[in-house]
């Protein structure tokens, strides 16, 4: 199955926490904090798979985790760091962060992109001694890692785009051409997925062809396929349109031709003024009066005009021919700029609630139980650090506006002591 979008979660490694531990050894009176640091969260990384040409991996795993970082050890041990995570792609797909619509990146290239950031592992408490803190009993807890919901959607990289009505010969032209084996038949909607395939030329010269299918009218409404695969004739350089200028199921190729622009006008006003080039398929089967009246319209319209049998690649040369010229004057595939604004210091989520029940206090503060792990609440220095954070957060201001009093009982995350001014 062909699947060209995809929406996924994606999170980075949280950071590990600092560790609280003091030296120990014989005949050492006074060792010292010597709590390590947390290692750093894994990163979220995308490269490009040249080897896959569909989003399918993605069509049941929603969820993509990097690995936290370890929590810092005894003896000034740092943490290890998490490991990344790395996510393979099609060449082609654009990354979009989900809330905003921005781009986060355009895999088109051979380059590694660092989608989300590992958090940054938490001090330990050997950082924290001074001259009058000497014994710290506490240690900062590591960042958590950067998450976002995905858009993925692979926009094909083809030089040529062959677009027309179903049944017109482009599934035949792009076989002959090239080494790319779409299924044909005498009949609409043989190929159900975008076709690419290489054509050589010249001295080991080559450009990417891609037969976009299932374009009938209202396409550019959600008609028939074409809706689907509209947007992988955004980023070719040069359309090759496609028409059964012997009329052989009773359409008019003009009007086939008109009905196309209008559907590739209509989904991108862009796509209208891309270079095109008309291709008046099945000459063998039409007669001298068709083929000059069809002659005249491409005169009339401005297009360079082959005539070509697919299916006997009569006149077939002299078209790639003119497509490799033509693509040598044209400038390089479109490439999306990336216009995502990260956060360079992504602020925590320090959101809380404050309830009453039965004379006690209950603040939920999520982001508080990772900092509490690090906290000895037996330990003068470090319930002050605590309370600084509580004091900073405006959690005291808020207990000071309910009315709480001295002596009453404040739980936190489970954690309950007495409040005291």
């Amino acid at each position: 199955m062909f699947i060209d979008r995809a929406k996924i979660l994606v999170k980075a490694g949280d950071g590990g926490n600092g560790a609280v531990s003091f030296h120990r050894e014989k005949y050492v009176a006074a060792g010292g904090p010597d709590g390590g640091d947390g290692g750093r969260g894994g990163d979220v990384i995308f490269v490009v798979d040249k080897h896959l040409n569909t989003l399918e991996s993605f069509r049941y795993q929603k969820k993509f985790l990097a690995q936290n970082g370890a929590p810092g050890g005894r003896r000034r041990c740092s943490g290890r760091s998490g490991e990344d995570l790395v996510i393979r792609v099609p060449e082609g797909t654009l990354i979009r962060e989900v809330s905003t619509g921005q781009i986060m990146a355009d895999m088109s290239g051979p380059d590694p992109v660092v989608i989300a950031r590992g958090g940054k592992g938490g001090a330990g408490n050997q950082h924290f001694a001074t001259a009058t803190r000497q014994i710290p009993r506490f240690a900062k807890p590591g960042a958590p890692g950067e998450s976002y919901e995905l858009q993925l959607e692979l926009k094909l990289l083809a030089d040529v785009g062959l677009v027309g009505f179903p049944n017109v010969g482009k599934s035949t032209l792009i076989s002959v051409v090239s080494a790319a084996r779409p299924k044909i038949a005498n009949y609409h909607f043989t190929t159900l997925s975008p076709v690419l395939g290489v054509v050589s030329f010249g001295d080991g010269e080559s450009f990417v062809m891609a037969d976009i299918p299932g374009l009938v009218e209202g396409a550019s409404e959600g008609v028939g396929l074409g809706h689907d695969f509209l947007r992988h004739v955004d980023r070719c350089r040069l359309i090759l349109h496609v028409v059964d200028v012997s009329g052989s199921e009773g359409r008019d190729p003009v009007e086939d031709y008109r009905k196309i622009c209008y559907e590739l006008g209509n989904f991108d006003p862009e796509l209208a003024a891309r270079p095109q080039i008309l291709v008046a398929n099945k000459c063998d089967l039409a007669t001298p009066e068709q083929l000059e009246d069809f002659r005249r319209f491409a005169e009339a319209e401005g297009l360079p005009l082959f005539t070509i049998s697919a299916a006997t690649t009569d006149g077939v040369r002299d078209l790639i021919s003119h497509v490799a010229r033509t693509l040598s004057e044209l400038p390089p595939l479109k490439v999306y700029e990336p216009d995502f604004v990260r956060p360079e210091i992504r602020q925590p989520d320090r959101s809380f609630e404050v309830t009453v029940e039965d004379g006690i206090y209950y603040v939920d503060a999520p982001w508080l139980e990772n900092l509490m792990s690090t906290i000895n609440p037996d330990d003068y220095e470090s319930l002050q650090y605590f309370q600084r954070v509580l004091r900073e957060s405006g959690i005291i201001d808020r207990l000071d506006q309910m009315g709480i009093g001295e002596g009453d009982t404040v739980d936190i995350q489970g954690f309950q002591f007495e409040y005291i001014h």
